[in-house]
C-alpha cells in the first residue's frame, strides 16, 4: 500500500430528511435535484459514514487505510494521543429544513453514557441510542452560503422581554421564577419546566404562544421562526426555542464554535462543520429522532449570552486559520490567485484538503488536482507537498502542539 503521495478522498452521503435535493449535488457535480434529500456529505473515518482514499487505483475505506498504517498516516504523535484513530470529522452540511434542538456531551460523559448504553445491550445502530461512541464532539459550523442557527441561552432580561410580549397566561409563573434569578440557575430552572411538562400541557402552552408570535412576527424575527416551527412541528414545546436561543445569522466565511453542553439548533442553510470524530448528539425536540430530555438536561453548561462570531486571521499570503481551542482539529481556509503556492511541511499530522471553487494542483510525491466538490488526503507521512493554481479550499488538520 502506497501511502507516500497525495490521495483522493471520496466522501459518504448521508440523507435525512432535512437535508437539501440541490446543495450537495450541485457541490459534487451530480444530477440536481437528487432523488431524495441529501443532508451531509462526511469526509472522515466515522463508521457509520466512511469515506474512501483512492490507494494504488482502488477505493479503500478510510478506516481500513488508517487500520493498516496507522503511523504513516496519522502521525506518530497523533497515532499515540487519538488511539490511532482520525480525530476529527469533516461534514459538508446542507440544511432544507431545521435541525433538532441538541447538544453534545463532554469526554467523561460520552465515555460514561457509551459504557452504560453498551452494559443495557442497546444495539449500535438502535434509535433509540443517544451515545454511539465514546468521544465527546465539539465543533466549528463554518458558512458557506448565508447560514441561520440557534445558539446559546439568551440573557435572561431578553428572555422575559420576548416571552410577556405574547402574554400568554400560561407562562406567568415560569416568567416570575426567572426574574431576578441567578443567570445559570435561572436558565436552567427555566427550561427544565419546559421539557417537564406533560403532552396536554405543551399542547395548551403552544395554543396560547403561537398566535401571539404570529401576530408579533414583524416586531423581531424571533417570533416568525417561533410560528414557523410551530407549523412544522405541531405539539413540539420546541418551536419556543427561538424566544430563549440567541439566533444567529452567518455570512459566507463566518463561524460559531460549539463546545459540550451547548444547546443549539440549525434552522437552514449550507456550512462546513469540523468536529471531533463523533456522532453523539443528545437531542431536546424538533425532530422525529429519538429524545433524550434527561440526558440533556445532565449535559447543558446553561450559560447565557452571545455567541461569538468567528472569523479567520491570516498566517499568511492565501492562508487564513480559524480559532479553535481543541486539540483534534483546526480549520484553514486558502484563497490562491492564478499561479501562487501554498507550501505545507512538517511534522504534522493528517490533513484533509476541500476545494469549493476553482482548480487546485496539490503536489508533492505525486500531483492530484481538485475542483469544486473535491477532497484529497494528504498523510502525515508526505514530508511535504504544495497547493497551486487558482481556487477557495478548506484544510482541516490536526494542530501540532
Amino acid at each position: 500500500m502506497d501511502l507516500q503521495r497525495i490521495c483522493r478522498l471520496r466522501g459518504a452521503i448521508q440523507g435525512y430528511a432535512w437535508g437539501s435535493r440541490t446543495a450537495l449535488a450541485e457541490l459534487l457535480g451530480e444530477p440536481s435535484p437528487s432523488r431524495e434529500p441529501q443532508a451531509e456529505l462526511w469526509l472522515g473515518a466515522h463508521p457509520r459514514g466512511p469515506a474512501c482514499v483512492e490507494i494504488d487505483g482502488a477505493w479503500v475505506p478510510l478506516p481500513d487505510a488508517i487500520a493498516a498504517a496507522p503511523e504513516e498516516i496519522l502521525g506518530p504523535a497523533a497515532a499515540r494521543r487519538f488511539g490511532r484513530e482520525l480525530p476529527f470529522l469533516v461534514k459538508v452540511l446542507a440544511a432544507e429544513q431545521p435541525l433538532s434542538i441538541q447538544a453534545h456531551p463532554d469526554p467523561a460523559q460520552a465515555a460514561a453514557g457509551f459504557a452504560r448504553e453498551n452494559a443495557l445491550g442497546i444495539p449500535l445502530d438502535a434509535p433509540e441510542r443517544s451515545y454511539r461512541d465514546a468521544r465527546h464532539k465539539p465543533e466549528l459550523l463554518c458558512a458557506l452560503a448565508p447560514f441561520r442557527a440557534l445558539c446559546g441561552f439568551r440573557p435572561i432580561e431578553r428572555v422575559l422581554a420576548l416571552f410577556e410580549a405574547l402574554g400568554v397566561p400560561e407562562l406567568a409563573d415560569a416568567l416570575d421564577e426567572l426574574r431576578g434569578a441567578d443567570e445559570a440557575l435561572g436558565v436552567q430552572r427555566f427550561f427544565t419546566r419546559f421539557l417537564a411538562l406533560a403532552p396536554a400541557a405543551r399542547k395548551r402552552l403552544l395554543a396560547a404562544a403561537v398566535p401571539g408570535a404570529q401576530r408579533l412576527r414583524g416586531c423581531d424575527p424571533a417570533y416568525g421562526w417561533v410560528a414557523a416551527l410551530a407549523q412544522a412541528y405541531p405539539g413540539d414545546v420546541g418551536a419556543l426555542a427561538p424566544l430563549f436561543l440567541n439566533r444567529v445569522e452567518l455570512a459566507p466565511g463566518e463561524a460559531i464554535f460549539l463546545a459540550a453542553g451547548e444547546l443549539h439548533s440549525y434552522l437552514g442553510g449550507v456550512g462546513l462543520e469540523v468536529m471531533a470524530n463523533s456522532d453523539n448528539v443528545l437531542r431536546g425536540g424538533l425532530t422525529p429522532k429519538h429524545v433524550d430530555e434527561a440526558e440533556l438536561l445532565r449535559t447543558l453548561t446553561f450559560r447565557s449570552g452571545e455567541p461569538a462570531i468567528l472569523r479567520p486571521a491570516r498566517v499568511g499570503p492565501g492562508e487564513r486559520r480559524y480559532p479553535t481551542v481543541v486539540p483534534e482539529f483546526e480549520l484553514v481556509e486558502l484563497r490562491l490567485e492564478p499561479g501562487s503556492r501554498r507550501i505545507r511541511g512538517g511534522p504534522r499530522g493528517p490533513d484533509v484538503l476541500l476545494c469549493l471553487e476553482g482548480e487546485l494542483q496539490v503536489t508533492g510525491p505525486n500531483a492530484v488536482a481538485l475542483r469544486r466538490g473535491e477532497a484529497a488526503l494528504a498523510p502525515a507521512c508526505v514530508a511535504e507537498y504544495a497547493v497551486g493554481g487558482g481556487g477557495f479550499a478548506y484544510r482541516v488538520s490536526v494542530p501540532v502542539p
